[in-house]
């Protein structure tokens, strides 16, 4: 071979720590590129699994809205069921109402007879009361107290005038 000058070698030199550095700097791209790959599999992981949990969190949400709606129903059910019970002890206590309201007036009615027919037969009679003593109001006579002189005669004279007031 022949020899070749300080500037070639100088050159070679150079280009062999080029074409390390090429070889080093291509090496790193590739790791890189694995690390990259890597990343974009564990980035679609994570997305899947995101895209799983946000199906399942919609899935949940439509069983929730179910439920919901079967407790609506069941509640709207036993609010029909409690109205149409009240109705019914409504109406029951209406019927009973009226019938006692008809066996009062009933019975108002046959008082009312009875009474019509003894007014008629009190007109019918002959007005006779005798003044009997047990019908006269008997007023107690009072006796008149007696002035002693221990008693002012102010109230002697205001108790006198009462009892013959009375008298």
């Amino acid at each position: 071979m022949p020899e070749t000058g300080p500037l070639t070698r100088s050159m070679d030199k150079q280009f062999e720590k080029l074409f390390a550095m090429m070889a080093e700097m291509k090496a790193g791209q590739e790791e890189m590129n694995v690390a990259q790959a890597g990343l974009d599999q564990k980035m679609e992981a994570g997305q899947e699994e995101m895209r799983s949990r946000q199906e399942r969190m919609e899935k949940g949400q439509e069983e929730m809205k179910g439920l919901i709606d079967e407790v609506k129903d069941e509640v709207q059910r036993k609010i029909d069921e409690v109205e149409e019970k009240v109705q019914m002890k409504v109406e029951d206590m209406k019927s009973e109402v009226k019938g006692k309201i008809e066996e009062v007036e009933h019975k108002l009615q046959g008082k009312t007879g009875e009474i019509e027919r003894r007014l008629s037969e009190l007109e019918d009679r002959p007005f006779s009361f005798s003044a009997s003593p047990e019908f006269m109001h008997i007023r107690p006579n009072i006796k008149s107290l007696t002035f002693d002189g221990q008693t002012s005669w102010t109230v002697f004279k205001t108790q006198f005038d009462v009892v013959s007031s009375t008298n």
